[in-house]
């Protein structure tokens, strides 16, 4: 009898611990804690957490909590596909995003989508991510290389149209796309009036930037393209500036982040042009109050400003809350479903995520950084960025038809 009465209890026990389990919705974040994209990650990070911890206090999803677990890719394609096996079978996680590099999200987005989960892409810039490479488990909401190099080619052709440019490319995924896309946006097509220099990746050392920008500098352009991103950018600006390459050249960027501007130091920003979907300041330049709350929460919560990556991250975690909601349920096809096509508005202007490719659509601003002491009068020296053009994230990305050739040249299907 007690025997019967010690196994009865365990299982009452058993159904109990299931039913809390099951009353916690488990997202899970695969994201650089450390290597070259670790001050990315951290503001992912941040934003994620603020946007479970608002949700929570508003009653979760479906009454559900939800949980962020965690997990360090390095920015390694390899560890992220390993955290994503290891977050949907060990954790039993819902959906999975991050990844501050394309390599990463691509990789760890076809691991996900073989065990069923979704998986959204961060900061993830590379056409192929939802071009070539894309599937049906894969969004990214980040404008890709192809919507910045649109946005910053109509800028760039009006103001510096017959100039000549000089590209220093990253050798992989993202910089190779980045810099097809701004050539054919800015009729920079002919690599001999408009040269390019390859850095290593992921090992770029100090000389392999010397090397790059001195043949810039030899090259006489008027230009000077970096298509690098996160510690390589940051080190290749600081070598431009000790080459005195500021006073010879305008220095262009496909993309920034406040991150990065903060890292290099407002003296040597000054000037430079690039993309951004989103900016602390932004919301208030152009009045999007939704945003404003969020960047005044953030800089409360952490005591920095939020910048486009932990916009992206917040972004994400909300939408992932809005779908399930409407869909009434965590089924991925279901989700797949409530997400292709739908609009919102939430940090900035209107948002979409297109059906055919599941690529965000949205507004991609082109911005100028301020003078020093501009940015300096900012309590937190925070206020890098004016916007001087925009582009709707519509007239922005590929259409159909370019997306078709994309995937075809691929040897991929016309559909995800």
């Amino acid at each position: 009898m007690r025997r019967r009465t010690t196994l009865l209890v365990g299982f009452v026990l058993f159904l109990s611990s299931f039913a809390l389990m099951a009353d916690t919705i488990k997202l899970g974040f695969n994201y650089p804690k450390s290597g070259r994209y670790r001050d990315l990650g951290l503001q992912q990070r941040l934003g994620a957490f603020l946007a479970v911890e608002e949700i929570n206090k508003a009653g979760g999803i479906l009454g559900k909590n939800v949980e962020l677990v965690i997990r360090n890719t390095m920015g390694s394609p390899e560890r992220g596909v390993a955290n994503t096996k290891e977050l949907i079978q060990k954790e039993g996680v819902d959906m999975v995003f991050g990844g501050a590099s394309s390599a990463v999200a691509i990789a760890s987005g076809k691991m996900a989508k073989k065990l069923d989960r979704l998986y959204f892409g961060t900061t993830t810039s590379a056409n192929a991510t939802t071009g070539s490479e894309g599937h049906d488990h894969m969004f990214r909401e980040y404008p890709n290389a192809w919507m910045t190099a649109n946005a910053l080619g109509h800028y760039l052709k009006e103001n510096f149209g017959d100039d000549r440019y000089f590209y220093v490319t990253a050798d992989y995924t993202w910089g190779h796309s980045s810099e097809a896309s701004l050539r054919t946006f800015t009729d920079t097509t002919d690599e001999k009036a408009h040269p390019h220099a390859l850095t290593p990746f992921p090992n770029a050392h100090m000389q392999d930037f010397t090397k790059a920008l001195k043949a810039a500098e030899a090259s006489n352009a008027d230009v000077l393209v970096l298509v690098l991103y996160g510690n390589d950018l940051i080190r290749a600006l600081k070598v431009a500036y000790d080459l005195d390459l500021k006073s010879k050249l305008q220095i262009v960027i496909p993309n920034i982040s406040l991150g990065i501007a903060e890292s290099v130091g407002a003296t040597i920003m000054q000037g430079v042009i690039s993309t951004t979907p989103w900016e602390w300041t932004i919301p208030y330049q152009l009045d999007f109050p939704r945003g404003q709350k969020f960047a005044e929460s953030f800089t409360e919560h952490y005591g920095v400003r939020p910048t486009s990556t932990a916009a992206t991250s917040y972004d994400i975690v909300y939408q992932y809350k809005d779908a399930v909601e409407r869909a009434g349920t965590t089924d991925t096809k279901a989700l797949i479903k409530a997400l292709e096509g739908h609009s919102y508005t939430l940090l900035k202007d209107k948002q979409q995520w297109r059906a055919f490719d599941h690529q965000n659509l949205q507004t991609v601003y082109v911005v100028r950084c301020k003078p020093r002491l501009e940015v300096m009068k900012d309590e937190l020296r925070s206020d890098f960025f004016e916007v001087v053009g925009s582009l709707e994230g519509e007239k922005a990305a590929q259409t159909f038809d370019e997306w078709k050739a994309e995937r075809a040249a691929a040897n991929k299907p016309p559909h995800l």
